[in-house]
């Protein structure tokens, strides 16, 4: 009966994980806004930024690992392999977020010593969707390191309790 409990927790965890990344995709991927500024137009584009594609990217790669992983049976010989693998995507939600909220903080506030110019006054619905991105984003790798801790203690409990 633990067991399924257990099972059911990590399927639940898992599942938060894939929503919150399926969501910062969707939504970084649709943010966009047009200004003009002194009669030229520019538009303001996810894509216009390596961090905010890397950003995507990895949600992306993190996305394909939680179907694949919800879809392996937990009693398999993969189990270490997984927990090294969630690490990983762990790390690399993390590094992801990282770049991508400094290149938002840079969009909202600029950068004087560099001579960059705030752009959110001028695209704000941009600006609007990357934060909710970024929030989202910013869940996934919380939730990998909870599943990354809960994924140690199911490896390494029979190990410890088997030395006692």
């Amino acid at each position: 009966m633990a067991v399924e409990i257990k099972k059911f927790f990590f399927i639940v965890l898992r599942l938060l994980a894939l929503a919150a990344t399926v969501v910062a995709i969707v939504v970084m991927v649709r943010s966009h806004d047009s200004a003009q500024v002194l009669n030229l137009t520019f538009t303001a584009k996810y894509n216009n930024t390596p961090a905010f594609k890397y950003f995507v990217i990895a949600e992306a790669i993190a996305s394909v690992y939680t179907i694949i992983v919800i879809f392996l049976s937990s009693k398999s010989l993969l189990g270490g392999l997984i927990v090294i693998l969630d690490m990983v995507i762990t790390v690399l939600l993390s590094s992801s977020i990282s770049a991508a909220l400094a290149i938002a903080q840079v969009g909202k506030k600029g950068n004087s010593h560099a001579g960059w110019l705030p752009i959110c006054g001028q695209v704000p619905k941009f600006c609007d969707q990357v934060t909710i991105a970024l929030i989202a984003g910013f869940v996934a790798p919380v939730i990998y390191f909870v599943l990354l801790l809960c994924s140690l203690h199911a490896v390494l409990s029979p190990i410890l309790a088997a030395k006692l």
